[in-house]
């Protein structure tokens, strides 16, 4: 497959909601759909490729930075990219490093050429920018590579974010063109890696509007809105999706980056974003804290030691299907490694469950419907 066998399919719109279906050379992704976790190659829970199939995961999203520090792109290209070395199958995403770098370094120095800081692993000096970003997503051979941006705090002063934006851009041209390069070279993991845009711009509106623009004549393979869910409100984020994401084409993948609560999903939906992917589910699961269709059980609280219903019981897991709150809840307590990866299981299952249900009712026409219900059910209080 070459990239112009790559499609976007918008089978369907309600407002501005979007029912999609993504065509890459590792698979079909059916949208809107939430990106399974997987930051060093594997969910934190010790969920493997096998469970990933079992509970629907459609893409297994991988990180750039932990990846290039740990065991090494390098090393992966050897053993045949990352789909070989993890054996799962379907589409990858593998961010771009950047968030982790402004998240993770606490010394770092930003320049035009990219970002100097120290491995929050052995502190080694490592260099950064958009050529070195493309190079190790093009090791780790992902079915799609997030562009290298600066993601600066969502309440940074104005003049901050518009240089910073400005350099955003800089930065997305020399990725744009060093990903061309590297797909063409002989050995290359895969020479179909799409590239997806970041739109940045903290909460000012106009630089977000002003950004939308200038990427969106870049003819990119989709869109990220980035930037968000760190430390502005949910009212905030509504409000810069309202305003940003009719600038960015329709035509393409709009990706939501680490976001979020099932709430923030439906939301997101709403306004027309295509691709999710968070920590919450799998780092809630650790924690005891199960997402159900009425409301949240906090698996390790006392009333549930004799409960022998499953965790949902409207639920389809594999978890639901064979074990116990009593038996879940035990495994916690116990500290057996078991009940953290039956809660990850779960609340995974769940997170991609909710996908296909907004997925059939974008299908049926009736998702201002389900939004409705779906928020109600979610406050519940078990």
């Amino acid at each position: 497959m070459s990239n112009n066998d790559y499609t976007y399919e918008l089978l369907k719109t309600e407002g501005r909601a979007k029912r999609g279906r993504v065509t890459t050379v590792h698979g079909v992704i059916e949208t809107p759909v939430f990106m399974n976790v997987a930051t060093a190659g594997a969910i934190k829970g010790g969920l493997s490729a096998e469970d990933l199939e079992s509970i629907d995961t459609q893409v297994m999203l991988c990180n750039t930075y932990h990846l290039h520090v740990r065991t090494g792109d390098p090393l992966i290209k050897k053993l045949g990219g990352l789909h070989k070395f993890t054996t799962w199958s379907g589409p990858i995403l593998t961010d771009s490093g950047g968030f982790q770098v402004f998240s993770l370094a606490e010394l770092r120095k930003i320049k035009e050429e990219g970002v100097s800081f120290h491995s929050h692993i052995d502190g080694a000096n490592i260099f950064m920018g958009p050529e070195e970003s493309m190079q190790i997503q093009a090791n780790l051979g992902s079915t799609i590579a997030m562009a290298f941006d600066e993601c600066p705090p969502a309440l940074a002063e104005k003049d901050y974010v518009e240089n910073s934006v400005a350099r955003t851009t800089r930065w997305l041209i020399r990725c744009r063109d060093r990903l061309e390069q590297l797909k063409q070279e002989e050995g290359a993991v895969n020479p179909h890696q799409l590239l997806f845009g970041i739109n940045q711009g903290a909460v000012y509106a106009d630089i977000r509007i002003d950004h939308a623009k200038r990427i969106a004549e870049m003819d990119l393979d989709g869109y990220a809105v980035g930037g968000l869910a760190v430390g502005e409100t949910h009212e905030q984020m509504y409000y810069i999706l309202d305003e940003t994401v009719p600038y960015l084409p329709q035509n393409k993948p709009t990706y939501l980056m680490g976001v979020g609560t099932p709430q923030n999903i439906l939301e997101g939906v709403d306004r027309g974003i295509d691709f999710f992917d968070c920590v919450y589910p799998s780092r809630n699961g650790r924690h005891g804290n199960l997402y159900t269709n009425h409301g949240t059980v906090r698996i390790r609280n006392a009333k549930y030691a004799d409960d022998m219903r499953p965790i949902d019981e409207t639920c389809g897991c594999p978890v639901c299907r064979r074990y116990s709150r009593a038996y879940v809840r035990h495994l916690l307590k116990a500290e057996e490694a078991l009940g953290l990866r039956l809660c990850v299981m779960h609340n995974l299952y769940f997170y991609n469950h909710l996908m296909q249900e907004i997925r059939d009712a974008l299908d049926a026409g009736n998702f201002a419907q389900y939004k409705k219900y779906k928020l109600e059910a979610l406050a519940e209080e078990q």
